[in-house]
Formats: structure tokens, sequence, C-alpha cells
């Protein structure tokens, strides 16, 4: 079998990718078994001195990591050099934060002396999506690597250069050979790896399906998974919020990645008093959007990453609209070569269409009108999806009153929805379960160890 990543501009092939063989597989588990290993007993301020290093590595690189970014899956240039700029952020904040992370934490008990340790638990199979083809990767193996762990990268088959260029990156960064290694696998070949004994966790970034599979897989054999999956984000505008600033965000929030992100905002529910103003703002800010080459500096929405992926996109669009929804911008499959979509904006959306229930993933916003504020917590929290949410109010203290009743991983009060190293990120519900990023992230694959000394 082999792999293809495709221009999603031109459809042409950019490169062709074989398989990794059964016996390179298992040669390769083995290394990285072995690598773990020895780089657990590196001291942490050697582990940190290399992240540091690939954090440079990744500020030196960003323009290049962009444009490859833009060739296989199609960020505009600038989303890419700020993904590359956000990985080398995580690599410089687990460099110096990772030692507090894994510091001895006493307990007073009826030992002479009781603590907890934090220990490397070996490889971490990583199966990771397109959509931010470094930034997952790094959101996983910068705490992974830190906590003295190895990483085996099962990417997308479409983002396979950025995989090599993570793996070459690291391995200039100085760490070990073997210790992190990008595969290229068929579903059936992962299962394998996911019941490898020396496999010790798995963690996934993808779609509640995907999620479901590799969970099943791994729950066999007694693995421990994170799971980040996808996301049906509510944006609810109160009747006292600032709707210029409100929709501005709601425009950036949508469309962020060319609208192909599990915590871009995806229903707007806003008060039934100021739908109308809110909704003409949101309307003008997504219709001001260029659209275009992703190569082009000026591009500040480019392509969907695959014609599959348009194909569901347009589809969930139509089939809203045939079930009640109203199209008031965009909505209709361009002319012309590429896997582009424009920015579409539907009102008058109810539960029971795709545009409610389903992950769009893509530059369509859904509005929905709440009669007050209960409302409005009833119609976000009416979804199989918890992962993100935000709510715009001039009251402080209303936004956090609502912030606790949200079913989300995390709420944001007057702000985008966005990952940062400093805080836990992930979902309950359908969105998945476990935590990436922080101490909360870096503790996900250790073996928390209790030590009692007589």
């Amino acid at each position: 079998m082999s792999f293809q990543s495709l221009n999603p501009v031109t459809g042409a092939v950019l490169e062709t990718f074989e398989e990794t063989s059964p016996g390179e597989l298992d040669r390769l588990i083995a290394r990285a078994d072995a690598a773990s290993r020895d780089w657990r007993r590196v001291p942490v301020a050697g582990r940190a001195e290399r992240l540091r290093a690939a954090g440079r590595i990744l500020r030196e690189r960003k323009d290049a990591y962009a444009r490859t970014m833009a060739l296989e899956m199609g960020k505009p240039l600038a989303q890419g050099v700020a993904e590359a700029e956000k990985c080398a952020w995580a690599c410089d904040y687990y460099a110096e934060h990772v030692a507090a992370m894994l510091a001895d934490e006493p307990r007073r008990t009826d030992a002479a002396r009781s603590y907890v340790r934090f220990d490397a638990i070996g490889p971490v199979l990583a199966i990771m999506p397109w959509n931010f083809p470094f930034w997952q990767v790094f959101r996983f193996a910068a705490p992974a690597l830190a906590a003295g762990n190895a990483g085996i990268l099962k990417h997308a088959p479409n983002v396979s250069r950025c995989a090599l260029e993570i793996e070459q990156l690291l391995r200039e960064a100085g760490f070990p050979e073997g210790l992190f290694r990008a595969v290229f696998l068929s579903n059936e070949a992962t299962a394998g790896v996911i019941a490898d004994p020396r496999v010790g966790a798995v963690t996934l970034t993808g779609s509640d399906r995907a999620g479901s599979q590799v969970a099943e897989r791994a729950g066999r054999h007694l693995k421990k998974t994170v799971l980040e999956l996808g996301g049906s984000d509510p944006f609810i505008v109160l009747d006292d919020a600032d709707l210029t600033a409100a929709a501005k965000t709601a425009a950036d929030a949508r469309l962020q990645n060319s609208g192909q992100s599990c915590i871009a905002a995806k229903r707007f529910i806003v008060a039934d008093r100021v739908a109308g103003q809110f909704t003409e703002r949101l309307i003008s800010e997504m219709g001001s959007r260029r659209v275009g080459d992703p190569l082009d500096p000026a591009t500040a929405i480019g392509p969907q990453a695959r014609l599959d992926l348009r194909a569901n996109l347009h589809r969930q669009v139509q089939e809203s609209v045939q079930r009640g929804a109203q199209l008031v911008l965009g909505g209709r499959m361009p002319d012309g070569p590429g896997a582009f979509y424009p920015p579409t904006v539907l009102t008058a959306v109810q539960p029971g269409t795709p545009a409610f229930d389903e992950e769009t993933f893509g530059p369509v916003a859904a509005v929905v009108v709440a009669r007050d504020e209960g409302d409005a917590v009833r119609i976000a929290n009416a979804s199989m999806y918890g992962l993100g949410a935000s709510v715009w109010t001039a009251d402080r203290a209303r936004g956090e009153r609502i912030a606790r009743d949200l079913e989300a991983g995390s709420v944001f009060v007057n702000g985008l929805v966005k990952s940062d190293p400093r805080l836990p990120f992930g979902g309950v519900k359908r969105s998945g379960y476990g935590r990436e990023l922080s101490e909360y992230g870096l503790r996900e694959f250790v073996n928390i160890k209790t030590v009692w000394v007589a």
C-alpha cells in the first residue's frame, strides 16, 4: 500500500509514500522501546535542553514549515507560521516547567517517608489529524518526550511530508535516534501497533467514530488512551454583549484554519433581542474574508484539505436547508479546480439538522436564536459534543456563572476558544476524554507511582 499527499488547490500529487513494512515496523517499535528506557534516565535538565533546541529549529524554519502545510493541506501561510511558532512555545514551556511537573510530591502517612513520583511509561502511539499538522503533533510530543517517553507518529496520510519534517527536526534537536519516528500504516497495521505490548499508551485526535474504534482496540489490551475528538462548539451571545466585538471574534472563530478546527465555534446561539443585529454583523465579517491560494500572503481562507471533505460539508449545508435552515451567505459549490468552499451563514437552524447536530468541518456558521439566558444554555448543551464553548456578555460574573453550567472542557468568556500550553485541553461526552497540555497533559502518560518507606 502507498499513501499520497495531494495539493488541495490543484489536485496534483505532491509525493507518494510507501507503507512501513511489518519487519521495519517491528524494528522501529523495538528501537523506540529501548530508546525510551535510556531516555527516561536522562536528567530532566538534559531533556529540557533538547526541547529548547527543537523550539529554536521551529522558529528558524517556520516559513519553510508553513509552506509545507500550505502545499499539503491548504493552510494559509501566515497561519502556518503562527502554528510553527506555537509549537516552539510549547517546547519552551515544557522545557521551563517539566522539572516542577515531575518533582516528587511528599505525602504525610504512617510511613517514615512516603511520596508520589511520576515515571515514564514507554512509547506512545500518536494517531494525528491533518488540520494542524505540526501543532497536533507537538501538543502530544512536547509533554510526552519531556516526561521521558518515546513517540511513534501515525499521521494523516495527506500530511506525510509534515510528519517526516517533524521527525527530522527532533533528530536535529538532539533527541536520541529512534526515540521519535513517523510511520505510514493502514488501519489494520495501526491496530497491531495498539496491541503491541511494547507500546505503553495511545493518543488520538480525530473524529468520534475513529476515537470509538481506537478506544475499543486499546481497551482489549488495557492500554491507556487520550482521545481529543470532534466538537460543535457553542458561541453564546447574550443581550448585553458588545455585538461588534462578538461578531468579529465569531468570524475569526469560525474561519480559523479555513473552518477546519475541532474547537472552531460552530453554533452561534444568540439572544432573541439582539439576534438580528448580531447576524447582520456576522454576515458582514464572514463575507469580508478573502478566499484564495494559501501561498498568497493576502489569503485568509484557503481550500478545504480534500475534495471529499468539501463534498460532505456541502451535503451538510444542503440537508440543513432542506430541513428549514435559511441560507443567507455562501453555500454554493464554486466552479474551477481546488477544494474551495465559501464562507457560509445559515440562520433559523434547529436541532435535527446537520448544521446543529453534526460537526461541520469547514467555514459554515449556524445561527440559533435563544429566548433568554437559560434557553441559550439549554441549546448549547443539547449536543453530543462538549469540547469548547464561549460566552459573550458585558457582565463577567454572569459569564462565569454560565460557564459552570456549560458541558464543555473549556469555556472562554468574551474570548475566542483556543489551546494554550499553560491550560489543560480536552472534552467531555463524544468530544473524548483525557487532557492534553499543562501538567495535566504531561501526567496522562506517566506511571503515577506511590513510594512508601518504613
